[in-house]
Protein backbone atom coordinates (compact mmCIF):
# COMPACT_ATOMS: atom_id res chain seq x y z
CA UNK A 1 0.00 0.00 0.00
CA UNK A 2 1.67 3.33 -0.84
CA UNK A 3 0.16 6.56 0.24
CA UNK A 4 -2.22 7.52 3.72
CA UNK A 5 -4.89 9.76 1.99
CA UNK A 6 -8.51 8.62 2.86
CA UNK A 7 -10.82 6.93 0.37
CA UNK A 8 -10.90 3.51 -1.37
CA UNK A 9 -7.21 2.03 -2.78
CA UNK A 10 -6.79 2.07 -6.24
CA UNK A 11 -5.80 -1.18 -7.29
CA UNK A 12 -2.23 -1.73 -9.42
CA UNK A 13 -0.76 -4.66 -11.37
CA UNK A 14 2.09 -4.71 -13.33
CA UNK A 15 2.50 -6.66 -15.46
CA UNK A 16 5.77 -8.24 -17.90
CA UNK A 17 9.19 -8.81 -18.16
CA UNK A 18 12.32 -8.26 -16.14
CA UNK A 19 11.91 -4.44 -15.60
CA UNK A 20 8.56 -5.20 -14.21
CA UNK A 21 10.00 -7.59 -11.84
CA UNK A 22 12.57 -4.70 -10.96
CA UNK A 23 15.64 -6.23 -12.11
CA UNK A 24 18.20 -3.86 -11.72
CA UNK A 25 17.97 -2.59 -8.32
CA UNK A 26 18.60 -4.71 -4.94
CA UNK A 27 14.95 -4.44 -3.44
CA UNK A 28 11.53 -4.34 -5.06
CA UNK A 29 11.05 -1.23 -3.15
CA UNK A 30 13.44 0.49 -5.86
CA UNK A 31 11.42 -0.68 -8.48
CA UNK A 32 8.98 0.56 -10.96
CA UNK A 33 6.46 -1.16 -9.26
CA UNK A 34 6.27 0.90 -6.05
CA UNK A 35 7.29 4.22 -7.67
CA UNK A 36 4.16 3.93 -9.82
CA UNK A 37 1.86 3.50 -6.92
CA UNK A 38 3.31 6.59 -4.99
CA UNK A 39 2.63 8.44 -8.28
CA UNK A 40 -0.73 8.11 -8.45
CA UNK A 41 -1.09 7.85 -5.19
CA UNK A 42 -0.06 11.40 -5.23
CA UNK A 43 -1.66 12.41 -8.39
CA UNK A 44 -5.11 10.83 -7.29
CA UNK A 45 -5.04 11.67 -3.34
CA UNK A 46 -5.92 8.02 -2.44
CA UNK A 47 -4.40 4.92 -1.49
CA UNK A 48 -2.47 2.75 -4.07
CA UNK A 49 -2.41 -1.35 -3.44
CA UNK A 50 -0.22 -2.61 -5.81
CA UNK A 51 0.89 -6.45 -7.30
CA UNK A 52 3.92 -7.46 -9.38
CA UNK A 53 3.34 -10.22 -11.88
CA UNK A 54 6.98 -11.02 -13.74
CA UNK A 55 9.64 -13.17 -14.82
CA UNK A 56 12.59 -12.60 -15.99
CA UNK A 57 13.14 -13.76 -20.22
CA UNK A 58 9.45 -13.86 -20.78
CA UNK A 59 7.95 -12.32 -24.33
CA UNK A 60 4.65 -11.38 -24.44
CA UNK A 61 3.45 -15.16 -25.85
CA UNK A 62 4.73 -16.51 -22.23
CA UNK A 63 3.12 -13.50 -20.37
CA UNK A 64 0.11 -14.63 -22.04
CA UNK A 65 0.16 -18.05 -21.62
CA UNK A 66 2.05 -18.15 -18.29
CA UNK A 67 1.44 -15.49 -15.92
CA UNK A 68 -1.66 -14.67 -16.71
CA UNK A 69 -3.64 -17.72 -16.16
CA UNK A 70 -1.99 -17.48 -12.69
CA UNK A 71 -3.24 -14.15 -11.35
CA UNK A 72 -5.29 -13.93 -8.10
CA UNK A 73 -9.25 -13.38 -8.73
CA UNK A 74 -9.21 -9.81 -8.28
CA UNK A 75 -9.70 -6.70 -10.64
CA UNK A 76 -7.87 -3.18 -10.84
CA UNK A 77 -8.30 0.24 -11.95
CA UNK A 78 -4.94 0.54 -13.86
CA UNK A 79 -2.47 -2.60 -15.43
CA UNK A 80 0.93 -1.28 -16.60
CA UNK A 81 1.89 -3.71 -19.28
CA UNK A 82 5.90 -3.61 -19.75
CA UNK A 83 6.76 -6.00 -22.61
CA UNK A 84 8.75 -5.50 -25.46
CA UNK A 85 12.50 -6.19 -25.14
CA UNK A 86 12.48 -10.03 -25.02
CA UNK A 87 10.41 -9.67 -28.63
CA UNK A 88 12.64 -8.08 -30.08
CA UNK A 89 15.95 -10.01 -28.79
CA UNK A 90 13.91 -13.12 -30.10
CA UNK A 91 12.95 -10.97 -33.00
CA UNK A 92 9.39 -11.53 -32.93
CA UNK A 93 7.74 -10.55 -36.36
CA UNK A 94 5.64 -7.35 -36.23
CA UNK A 95 2.35 -9.26 -37.07
CA UNK A 96 3.01 -11.68 -34.56
CA UNK A 97 3.77 -9.49 -31.93
CA UNK A 98 0.61 -7.07 -32.67
CA UNK A 99 -1.35 -10.74 -32.67
CA UNK A 100 0.21 -11.20 -28.83
CA UNK A 101 -0.50 -7.98 -27.49
CA UNK A 102 -4.44 -7.67 -29.00
CA UNK A 103 -4.90 -11.47 -26.97
CA UNK A 104 -3.71 -9.96 -23.93
CA UNK A 105 -5.24 -7.10 -24.16
CA UNK A 106 -8.18 -9.36 -24.41
CA UNK A 107 -7.44 -11.49 -21.54
CA UNK A 108 -7.16 -8.55 -19.26
CA UNK A 109 -10.44 -6.75 -20.12
CA UNK A 110 -12.13 -8.73 -17.60
CA UNK A 111 -9.62 -8.18 -14.71
CA UNK A 112 -10.55 -3.98 -15.30
CA UNK A 113 -12.93 -2.77 -12.53
CA UNK A 114 -15.39 -0.09 -13.97
CA UNK A 115 -13.54 2.85 -15.96
CA UNK A 116 -9.97 0.78 -15.09
CA UNK A 117 -7.22 1.22 -17.99
CA UNK A 118 -4.50 -0.72 -19.70
CA UNK A 119 -1.38 1.16 -19.94
CA UNK A 120 1.07 -0.52 -22.51
CA UNK A 121 4.94 1.11 -21.30
CA UNK A 122 6.44 1.66 -24.90
CA UNK A 123 9.16 -0.80 -26.20
CA UNK A 124 12.51 1.07 -25.38
CA UNK A 125 14.84 2.09 -27.94
CA UNK A 126 17.42 -0.36 -27.39
CA UNK A 127 19.88 1.21 -29.66
CA UNK A 128 20.98 2.70 -26.16
CA UNK A 129 21.36 0.15 -24.06
CA UNK A 130 25.44 0.27 -22.90
CA UNK A 131 25.46 -3.57 -22.49
CA UNK A 132 24.63 -4.48 -25.92
CA UNK A 133 27.41 -4.23 -28.53
CA UNK A 134 27.46 -2.47 -32.14
CA UNK A 135 26.07 -3.23 -34.91
CA UNK A 136 23.66 -5.56 -32.72
CA UNK A 137 22.20 -2.74 -30.39
CA UNK A 138 21.64 -0.56 -33.77
CA UNK A 139 19.90 -3.78 -35.33
CA UNK A 140 17.91 -3.88 -32.00
CA UNK A 141 17.12 -0.79 -31.84
CA UNK A 142 15.30 -0.84 -35.01
CA UNK A 143 13.23 -3.36 -34.39
CA UNK A 144 12.26 -2.14 -30.81
CA UNK A 145 11.28 1.09 -32.66
CA UNK A 146 9.18 -1.25 -35.13
CA UNK A 147 7.26 -3.11 -32.46
CA UNK A 148 6.67 -0.29 -30.36
CA UNK A 149 4.96 0.83 -33.45
CA UNK A 150 2.54 -2.04 -33.60
CA UNK A 151 1.85 -1.34 -29.88
CA UNK A 152 1.01 1.67 -30.53
CA UNK A 153 -1.60 0.62 -33.40
CA UNK A 154 -2.86 -2.06 -31.14
CA UNK A 155 -3.49 0.26 -28.35
CA UNK A 156 -5.39 2.90 -30.48
CA UNK A 157 -7.82 0.24 -31.51
CA UNK A 158 -8.26 -0.79 -27.76
CA UNK A 159 -10.78 1.52 -26.11
CA UNK A 160 -9.52 0.30 -22.56
CA UNK A 161 -6.02 0.38 -23.45
CA UNK A 162 -2.98 3.51 -23.83
CA UNK A 163 0.27 3.75 -25.50
CA UNK A 164 2.76 4.80 -23.44
CA UNK A 165 5.83 6.34 -25.62
CA UNK A 166 9.12 4.81 -24.93
CA UNK A 167 10.73 7.06 -21.50
CA UNK A 168 14.60 7.38 -23.27
CA UNK A 169 17.33 6.16 -20.69
CA UNK A 170 19.96 8.27 -22.51
CA UNK A 171 21.74 9.42 -18.78
CA UNK A 172 24.25 6.43 -17.83
CA UNK A 173 23.23 7.17 -14.06
CA UNK A 174 20.07 6.07 -15.11
CA UNK A 175 21.56 2.64 -15.76
CA UNK A 176 21.66 -0.35 -13.29
CA UNK A 177 25.85 -1.66 -13.82
CA UNK A 178 24.48 -4.75 -16.10
CA UNK A 179 23.95 -1.30 -18.47
CA UNK A 180 20.87 -3.43 -19.43
CA UNK A 181 17.77 -2.39 -16.66
CA UNK A 182 16.99 0.52 -15.16
CA UNK A 183 19.04 1.74 -12.10
CA UNK A 184 16.80 3.16 -8.94
CA UNK A 185 16.71 6.79 -10.54
CA UNK A 186 16.16 5.19 -13.93
CA UNK A 187 12.74 3.40 -12.63
CA UNK A 188 11.67 6.45 -10.51
CA UNK A 189 12.20 8.48 -13.74
CA UNK A 190 10.40 6.01 -15.84
CA UNK A 191 7.98 5.79 -13.53
CA UNK A 192 7.12 9.79 -13.18
CA UNK A 193 7.11 9.49 -17.09
CA UNK A 194 4.40 6.75 -17.08
CA UNK A 195 2.10 8.90 -14.47
CA UNK A 196 2.47 12.17 -16.31
CA UNK A 197 0.87 10.44 -19.08
CA UNK A 198 -2.11 8.88 -17.45
CA UNK A 199 -2.42 11.99 -16.05
CA UNK A 200 -3.10 13.65 -18.96
CA UNK A 201 -5.31 11.20 -20.41
CA UNK A 202 -8.53 12.59 -21.89
CA UNK A 203 -12.17 11.26 -19.82
CA UNK A 204 -10.21 9.53 -17.53
CA UNK A 205 -12.30 7.56 -14.78
CA UNK A 206 -12.55 8.90 -10.87
CA UNK A 207 -11.47 5.55 -10.19
CA UNK A 208 -8.26 5.93 -11.74
CA UNK A 209 -6.91 9.08 -11.50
Amino acid sequence: MRGDAPGDPLSLLVLGESTAAGVGVATQADGLAPALAAGLSGHSGRPVTWRVAAHTGYSARKVLGRLVPQLPDETYDVVVVVLGVNDVLEMRSGRGWRRDIAALLGALRPRLRPGGRVVLAGVPDMAGFPALPKPTRTVLGLHARHLDQGLARVAADTPWAVHAPAFGIDTSGLYAEDGFHPGADGYRTWAAHLVTIMAALPGQSPRTM
